[in-house]
Parts: structure tokens; sequence; C-alpha cells
């Protein structure tokens, strides 16, 4: 089964419950199960699950097309088949240019070409590694090469690296509603959205809610830090009879736990209730 921990915005604890939730499932119910931070971008899962130890780290790359100039034409067809602004042609000045920050890997310049001028390179896309952690759960981080814009084909080969059968596997998805982000949940079984009770928090649930119901995709909503704002989410999630997940009441202690990396430690009895409900839910829903 796959989950992916997901939010509207950057900042509601969802990396938190996703590294939280991975801990509990392996710790306590003594699942297999294998985090994966797809947060490329920003990954920091790595935080909060040390030591860890180190399986295997690889580059990947793309392939980005190159134009041979003394091949070339400069007609223009690759230029009108790049759906993504990648290639400049101007024939006057015999100049071909590709953008390797806006290519897509498609292919589609090579296929357009008469005069087959096009060929393709590798252009660095970013780290993958693979960590075993102390209870023996997988844990994969995928890192975006700085100045890459290309986090969802990074995210792609991240999903790719399931080696071996886990019972869970936990997306923790990058913020927001971006490609990224329907990259990450595009072939999961459930989304548990993390949000908070601000006015932001609620505005940007109700853009996530809208994208999973397009994607017609199963999810939950879980409200961390209550307490702190007004009830507007929760008259949101009942009048849409949304599936209300729980609650995490704010903690200034667990706040201090989470600025040095140790939210895992001394795990409080009531949070260990919380994502208990939250497993006894999802299993009930699945028969895990």
């Amino acid at each position: 089964m796959k989950i992916a921990i997901a939010s509207g915005k950057g900042g509601t604890g969802k990396t938190t419950v996703a590294v939280t939730l991975f801990h509990y499932i392996g710790e306590v119910c003594k699942k297999k199960a294998h985090l994966l931070d797809c947060d490329v971008e920003e990954p920091n899962d790595a935080l909060f699950l040390s030591p860890l130890n180190l399986v295997s780290q690889k580059m990947t790359h793309q392939l980005v097309p190159v134009i041979d100039a003394t091949i070339c034409t400069f007609c223009k067809k690759c230029a009108d088949w790049c759906a993504f602004n990648a290639i400049s042609i101007i024939k006057n000045h015999q100049f071909a240019h590709i953008d390797a920050s806006l290519c897509h890997s498609c292919g589609a310049c090579l296929i357009a070409c008469p005069e087959n001028a096009i060929t393709e390179k590798p252009h660095p896309l970013g780290t993958i590694t693979r960590y075993i952690t102390e209870n023996g759960s997988e844990f994969t981080e995928g890192r975006l090469t700085v100045g890459s814009a290309m986090q969802t084909l990074l995210i792609k080969k991240l999903k790719r690296e399931e080696n071996n059968p886990t019972d869970i596997q936990i997306l923790d998805a990058p913020p927001g509603t971006s490609c990224p982000v329907v990259e990450t949940i595009s072939d999961v079984d459930y989304v548990i959205l993390v949000t908070e009770p601000t006015p932001f928090g609620l505005h940007d649930l109700k853009i996530m809610t809208e994208l999973l119901n397009e994607l017609k995709k199963p999810f939950g909503i879980l409200v961390n830090k209550a307490g702190l704002g007004s009830h507007e989410v929760y008259s949101y999630i009942q009048q849409n009879n949304f599936e209300f997940l729980g609650e995490i009441p704010f903690s200034r202690n667990f706040a201090g736990k989470y600025s040095t990396g140790e939210i895992l430690k001394d795990f409080p009895e009531e949070l260990e209730n919380i994502y208990r409900e939250i497993v006894q839910k999802i299993e009930s829903k699945f028969r895990l």
C-alpha cells in the first residue's frame, strides 16, 4: 500500500507527520515500511531519522538534446514541436540553442528534426540515496541538483527505487499543488492531508482537496497545531463530509524537540495514541 503525506502549504507539519508515521508503523506496529522523501528541493526527513546506515547513493541524469550546427538547417521544426519553449532558433544568424533548465527530455525535437541534427547527452539531475534505519526499515531520499527545475523527473526516478516489497510505502510529498505534488500522489492508494487551523491553512487546504477530488484520490485530513487558531478548518471538513483523521495539539515541548531533530526520542504517549488511531482507520479501509 502507498500512502502520501501532503499539504497545501509549507510549514503545516507534513514532514513531521510523515517521519512519525513511518517510525510508528515500523517500531510499534512492526510492519515493514519504506519512506520516500519526495520533497527533492528541500529534503529534510533524514534530519529526524538519524542515525542512518547508508546503503547506496547514485547521481541520476536527464537526457538533454544537443543541436549540431554543422548539420542543422535552422528550419525551426524542433522549436515548433517543443511544448516547453526550451529551443531557440534564429535562422538569419544560424543560431540554435537548447535551454537545459526548460527541457523535459520528452524527445519530441529528435523526432521533428528532418536532418537528424539533434542528439542527446546526459545532464546532472540529482542524487538518490538509500538508507536503512535502526529498526531495519528503508528510507530513500531524492536531492535535486542546485539550479535544476526538474523536480518531477527526479521524483519519477525516485519512485522507481522500490527494490524490496514492503507492507506500506510512505511518500513525503512537496508542499503545494504543483506538478511535483501531482507526480508524487499519482499512483498512491491514500493521501493524508496535513493542515493547520489558520486562514492560510484553510485556504490552501481547499485548493488541495479540489486537486484530490479532480484526481479521484481518497484522502483524510489531519489537523496539526490544534488549539492555536480558529475553528473554520473544522467547519469546512464537516460541511464537505471529508474524512477527519484527528488532530495533533500544539506542544511547545514538541516544537523544541523538532528544532533539534529529536522528535522521535521519548515519544509522548498522547501522540502514540493519535497515530494508533490514524493507522487503525487506514487499516479498516484497506484491510492491512
